[in-house]
């Protein structure tokens, strides 16, 4: 065995026997190297025979339950505790509760003001944006300028001309349409061959061979 363990060896008794009674509360051998071997670097066999060795001595108890023992302090060595006792504990157990919570949601509040702040732009970061932003609306304003001092505005009288004219143009579109399909149809009543065969003898072209869409009315 190396020096460090050896050393480790000997001051686990001490280890263990206030560790059980800091926490009063029982532990199997096997809690006991989880919640102490990375801090003290015990390992199991020596917690085990540390805690043989305590509980023959008589400094801690010892419990067997089946196949598996449990250690803990000696109640003995602590004083009597009344109801009042019991009651102030259980008091400052609910406002350290209460404390808890508290720092945890303060906790929370600050880990979403770091979130924001870590997705929010650097100074840097803002004096660049404000430029671009600048130049985007000189941009706009000269853009603006050029188009109030254009002469060729389209005036209202012109512009609902267009869409009256644009409104006959589909009506007229529509009708034709229709009046070209009902005589498809009487035609192809007395056809031996399909309307595909058809249009393609005829050459006729229809909307949608030529990726046009009746617009709405």
């Amino acid at each position: 065995m190396s020096k460090g363990r050896a050393e480790a060896a000997a001051g686990a008794p001490g280890i263990l026997l206030r560790y059980l009674q800091e926490q009063n509360r029982p532990y199997s051998a096997q809690d006991m190297f989880g919640n102490l071997q990375k801090e003290h670097g015990l390992g199991k066999t020596v917690v085990v025979k540390a805690l043989e060795q305590l509980a023959q001595q008589g400094k801690i108890k010892e419990k067997s339950y089946g196949k598996q023992k449990i250690y803990f302090a000696d109640q003995d060595q602590f004083d009597d505790v009344n109801d009042a006792d019991l009651h102030g504990l259980d008091a400052k157990i609910v406002a350290l509760t209460a404390k808890v919570q508290s720092l945890q949601q303060s906790c929370r509040h600050m880990e979403t003001e770091l979130k924001e702040l870590t997705n929010s732009l650097t100074t840097p970061e803002m004096q660049k944006e404000i430029q671009e932003l600048k130049k985007e609306c000189a941009g706009y304003t000269e853009r603006l300028k050029n188009i109030k001092a254009a002469t060729n505005h389209v005036t209202p009288e012109e512009k609902e001309k267009v869409y009256r004219e644009r409104q006959q143009y589909c009506k007229e579109w529509r009708k034709r349409k229709r009046m070209a399909t009902e005589m498809c149809d009487a035609i192809l009543e007395g056809y031996s061959k399909s309307k595909k065969q058809f249009f393609e003898e005829v050459g006729i072209e229809t909307d949608e061979d030529c990726n046009v869409k009746l617009p709405d009315p």
